[in-house]
Parts: structure tokens; sequence; C-alpha cells
């Protein structure tokens, strides 16, 4: 198994994907997505760094969350931002019926909505955020889809855009299968959990598909984070928004 991580498995399937998969278990792995992201993903550290620098107490900001899944970092990011006293409007977009309507069916957050849809569809309507991120999400996509999302992002984005994912490695993958192996047993956390970091990129591999004026970011432990900004005529006066934060 180790020796597939040396190229991306880009045939392999989620089984939360197929349309045929348990709904409870499904719905049990929507629940688990709030740990796990609290756990690995990263997302205070970037809302802290990339995306509370350029919120503001007076004037209200928008963010694209793209195929949020359950919905768990677009709930953090809304509480983080009021709880900070700053004012953030979230919206969050996935084409999955059954992620909208899990979703959508819990409590209510103040400044997130939840909306049935694709990044496309937000273009065609002409539809424009000061900041569009996604998270788990890249490693999902064909070629061509992968080109569309960001196209998309670049049309929607006023400032900047973040798209957060998992780096491929042998580490990652011990690790998340050692750590998840006794828990999420009646959900597909742990199965398609590992089969996400096998079709997941590595940094150079991200680079090379990126297109120009997107930079990668390589995080601890083993997240990537693809970002654009803005032209600066464009862009609010801070430079510590969406964007701004170097390669390493």
């Amino acid at each position: 198994m180790l020796a597939s991580l040396r190229r991306r498995a880009v045939d392999a399937v989620e089984i939360m994907d197929g349309p045929d998969c348990d709904p409870e278990r499904l719905d049990r792995t929507y629940a688990d997505f709030h740990v796990v992201n609290l756990a690995v993903s990263g997302w205070r550290s970037m809302y802290c760094r990339s995306i509370r620098p350029g919120l503001s107490t007076t004037r209200p900001s928008t963010l694209l969350d793209v195929g949020s899944g359950g919905g768990d970092v677009s709930r953090c990011l809304a509480r983080w931002a009021a709880r900070d006293g700053l004012r953030l409007e979230v919206t969050a977009i996935d084409p999955d019926v059954r992620a909208h309507t899990w979703a959508s069916a819990q409590p209510p957050v103040p400044g997130l909505s939840f909306r049935r849809a694709l990044s496309s569809e937000l273009v065609a309507e002409g539809a424009r955020f000061d900041f569009v991120v996604s998270n788990h999400v890249l490693h999902h996509l064909s070629a061509a889809e992968l080109q569309g999302l960001l196209a998309d992002s670049r049309a929607l984005a006023r400032r900047g855009v973040l798209h957060a994912d998992i780096a491929r490695g042998r580490l990652a993958y011990l690790g998340f299968s050692l750590g998840t192996w006794p828990f999420f047993r009646r959900s597909y956390i742990r199965a398609d959990g590992l089969t996400s970091i096998r079709r997941s990129f590595t940094a150079a591999e991200l680079r090379r598909v990126a297109p120009a004026g997107w930079t990668v970011r390589r995080a601890h432990p083993y997240r990537l984070e693809l970002r654009w900004r803005a032209p600066r005529a464009a862009a609010t006066a801070t430079e510590t928004a969406v964007g701004t934060a170097p390669d390493a």
C-alpha cells in the first residue's frame, strides 16, 4: 500500500462519494468531520493568520466555502469571527444533496448560510465574495475540474483565495491509519481518510498544475495551502489578508 503513495491514486474512490453508501454511516461521517478537522486541518491557524487580519468590526466582509460538506469549517469560521467581534458573512456551497441536507439541518449559526450549488453557478450569477476558501476539495477533482475550480475561484474572489488540502506522504498515511484505528468505527472517516491521502498531491505536484499567479505553501502536519491574491489595486490595504503568506 505504501508503495502506491509514490503516485496519486487518481482512480481510487471514497466510499462516501458513492450514491449507494449507507446513509447512517454517511451522516456519522459528516458529524465526525468536526473532530478530525479540528485535530489536523489547521483552520484555526489559517483563520488567525490569513483571514482575521482582513476583517473589520464595522465593515462587513463575505466568504465563500466551496465544497463545504458537513459545514464544520464554515461554522467554525463564522463563530470565530463573531467571537472576535468581526463582521463576516459566510456562504457554504456543496452540490451533493446529502451533504447540503445534513449541513442545513444542524443548529443555525449567525452569519452562515448553506446553499446547494457549484462554484460555476455562482460565477454565472455574477456573485462575488471577499474570500474564497475550501477544505479537502482539491484531491477529489479531475485535472479539468481542478482548473475549473481555480478559474471560478479567481472570478468569485475580490481579495484572495485559500484552498487547503492534505499533502500526500508515508508518515501522513501511517499516522492517520494508526491514530484513527481505535475510533470512527461507525463512519467512513478512517477508510475514506486513507483514500484521500492516496489521492492527494505533494507540494511539487500541486505547483506543477497550479496556474500562474498561484502559490503553494506547505504547512504541518502534512498540509498544503494553494493561494491566490487579487492584484494590489483590487485588494485591501492590509498585507496579511488571504494569499499573502509566503511559500515554504
